[in-house]
């Protein structure tokens, strides 16, 4: 079976802890600190390794953990750094905190490497510590905890073009024509198990990816049959081929087929139901001679909701080459860059320290409510104001933490200006 989700448990390295010690030479008595710093923990890491194209190795371990920082020693000696745990991921995996089901990062684009956990900071040795009226401090720093996370790991392929349709109606013998793919195909349901992706090449006309998604079925969306298991790979899709059984050849009526299907995509997202369709009147190699009434009645439905039916044989290879040309001059109409999903959970922010101080304060000379704090300056380093998740987020942070009720108690209003950190904001309920 193919592996397109994981659940995994992650753990960073803790930190070594400061060591305490005094130095013992000959002649010296009384020596000063000399106490060395703990090494820092290791880092949880992905990378994506284009060699890869499944899950299957998270199915069969489930937990991860990065080294400890090793402690400080005597003679300022510094312990050693814990070794980080690099996993290694398909392109297309998006990474989820398990428990809320938010994104932490999409394994796609530019992004090739992310270190979703930093290693704890290794604890500062007793020689930090002395002082003109403390020369033998007896204490050391420990070292920063270990920060643990369960993810779920969910693999949405990259495709410009995504076929779907019921299962049996000609979409792997299209995607074996027109690509390089070449997915198994026989005459019973459910043939396809995993997408297939491949290649379209063609002349004067730009290349463009193309996914087989397994068949779906009624009820998909709500988890029946396999159907659930696979939606998540047309996310990335930018346009739709949906190829129907025009010769009803299973006695399946392929108006109904399209409407049935787009419910379920519906369902399951409406954006993605919105994105540029195209139908594939399969196929024609199967009806009489002049027998096009069948295409008709699907161009009658369709064509006046502004979705083109183009008539084929995925066997012969009838009418396929005017549909690639007009898939690929619509795709050149849309956006090129890849769809990436946002982030939405932070876990330097999640899993920081919740006792970490912050100021809100008025600052009478410019007259704005100032809000400052280590908690809040890496917040501001890792959220995307721009993007509407992140301001969510951004307002969610202020609510969680007492930020907004502080503002409140210092009499702010309507239109007055907050500061953080060089960044302005109006405040409005």
């Amino acid at each position: 079976m193919f592996a397109d989700r994981a659940k995994i448990y992650v753990k960073s390295g803790k930190g070594g802890d400061g060591h305490v010690s005094f130095r013992r030479e000959k002649y010296v008595p009384n020596g000063g600190p000399d106490g060395g710093d703990g090494g820092n923990g290791g880092s949880v890491i992905f990378e994506v390794d284009e060699g890869l194209n499944t899950l299957t190795d998270f199915r069969h371990v489930r937990k991860y953990a990065a080294e400890n920082g090793e402690p400080g020693g005597k003679k300022n000696c510094r312990g050693k750094n814990g070794q980080d745990i690099i996993l290694k991921v398909p392109e297309g995996t998006v990474i989820k905190e398990a428990e809320t089901n938010k994104i932490i990062t999409d394994m796609s684009g530019g992004n090739k490497r992310f270190v979703l956990l930093k290693g704890g900071r290794g604890g500062n040795g007793n020689q930090h510590y002395a002082t003109s009226t403390m020369q033998a401090p007896k204490y050391a720093q420990p070292g920063q905890p270990a920060k643990e996370l369960e993810l779920l790991l969910e693999l949405k392929v990259i495709a410009d073009v995504g076929l779907v349709g019921f299962p049996n109606v000609g979409k792997s013998t299209f995607l074996s024509r027109v690509t390089n793919a070449r997915p198994k195909i026989a005459n019973y349901h459910f043939t396809t198990l995993n997408p297939n992706l491949g290649v379209v090449d063609m002349e004067d006309a730009k290349s463009f990816v193309i996914a087989d998604i397994p068949g779906l079925i009624e009820g998909a969306s709500e988890g029946v049959g396999l159907g659930h298991e696979f939606l998540r790979h047309i996310e990335r899709t930018k346009v739709m081929i949906h190829i129907v059984d025009a010769a009803s050849t299973e006695g399946r009526d392929p108006i109904a087929d399209i409407y049935a299907i787009n419910k379920e995509l519906e369902i399951y997202n409406p954006e993605i139901a919105h994105r540029p369709q195209v139908i594939a009147a399969n196929k024609i190699d199967m009806f009489f001679e002049g027998n096009d009434a069948a295409i008709e009645k699907i161009r009658q439905e369709f064509e006046p909701k502004g979705i083109k039916v183009f008539p084929i044989s995925a066997i012969s290879g009838q009418g396929v080459n005017e549909l690639l040309y007009y898939v690929s001059s619509l795709l050149d109409t849309l956006e090129e860059a890849p769809i990436i999903f946002e982030q939405e959970y932070f876990p330097e922010l999640v899993l920081a320290d919740s006792n970490e101080p912050f100021t809100v304060v008025f600052d009478e000379e410019t007259k704005e409510y100032v809000v400052e704090g280590p908690r809040i300056e890496k917040m501001l380093g890792y959220t995307n104001l721009d993007s509407e998740k992140g301001f969510l987020f951004f307002q969610n942070f202020l609510k969680e933490t007492g930020i907004l009720e502080q503002l409140e108690a210092l009499g702010i209003e309507e239109g007055d200006t907050v500061r953080m950190y060089g960044l302005s904001f109006d405040y409005y309920k």
